[in-house]
């Protein structure tokens, strides 16, 4: 699994700096404008933490994640 960022341009969404094969399945999540979220302090720590593992890369493929979470329930 990836997580990438792009733009609607022209009616398509436009994603530089990533390739995705063709044919490949993606989900889109689109935020309002003016959509917020608050956090707590623990909450903004922690996600701050996760993005700088991400970019780091230690990740795990998305079929690893999902074993695990059938394993939790």
């Amino acid at each position: 699994m990836r997580v990438a960022t792009g733009k609607v341009i022209d009616g398509r969404v436009v994603v530089e700096g990533t390739a995705f094969d063709e044919g490949a399945v993606v989900t889109i999540l689109a935020r309002d404008d003016d959509e917020t979220f608050d956090l707590s302090p623990e909450q903004e720590a922690e996600l701050l933490i996760a993005i700088a593992e991400v970019e780091r890369g230690e990740v795990i493929p998305a079929d690893q994640l999902l074993k695990n979470l059938r394993h939790t329930t």
